[in-house]
C-alpha cells in the first residue's frame, strides 16, 4: 500500500468508527451529519438488494428527510429504553471512480433492554457511496442489507 492509501484507509476507519459512536451513544441529531444534502438511506433485504428492487423497509432520499427520522423518534414514537452496539468490520473498497468511494462493510448490531435482555439485532452489510466534503468523507448513498428477512419492529432505530 502507498501512504496516500494507507491514509485513506485510515479516514475511512475513522469515518465508520464515529458513525458507530454515534448511534451507539444515542447522539441521533448528528446522524445526519454524516451524510450529504442529497443523501439516500435504505434498509432493505440482500434478497431485494440482489434482485435489485428499489424499495426498502426504511427508504430516505435527502439529508432532510434523516433530520425528520430521528425528529419522530424524539418526539412521535414512544418504546421502551434501549441500548444498541454497532460492529462494523471488514471494510473493503470495492470501486474507486475519482468522484467518490464505493465501499462494503460488516454489520452486527446488539440491542440491550433495559432488564438486561440482549438480542442480535441485525447483520448484515452496508453498501455505500462516500464523496470527499472538504477534508472528510460524507455518505452520499448508504444501503443497509440485511442478512435476514426476519425485522424487528423497532427497526426505526438507524442503522
Amino acid at each position: 500500500m502507498t501512504l496516500e492509501e494507507v491514509a485513506r484507509r485510515l479516514e475511512l476507519e475513522s469515518l465508520y468508527a464515529d458513525y458507530a459512536h454515534c448511534l451507539d451513544d444515542d447522539r441521533l441529531e448528528q446522524w445526519p451529519d454524516f451524510f450529504v444534502e442529497d443523501a439516500y438511506y435504505r434498509i432493505t433485504s440482500a434478497e431485494n438488494f440482489e434482485a435489485g428492487l428499489p424499495l426498502g423497509l426504511v427508504y430516505l432520499t435527502s439529508r432532510a428527510m434523516l433530520v425528520d427520522r430521528v425528529m419522530a423518534l424524539r418526539k412521535a414514537n414512544i418504546y421502551e429504553p434501549q441500548r444498541y452496539r454497532h460492529q462494523i468490520g471488514a471494510i473493503k473498497i470495492a470501486g474507486d471512480s475519482g468522484a467518490g468511494l464505493d465501499v462494503v462493510a460488516s454489520l452486527v448490531v446488539v440491542r440491550t433492554m433495559q432488564d438486561g435482555e440482549m438480542i442480535l439485532f441485525a447483520a448484515g452489510r452496508y453498501v455505500d457511496r462516500l464523496v470527499r466534503s472538504g477534508d472528510s468523507w460524507k455518505f452520499a448513498r448508504k444501503d443497509v442489507v440485511l442478512d435476514s428477512r426476519q425485522i424487528d419492529t423497532l427497526l426505526a432505530m438507524p442503522l
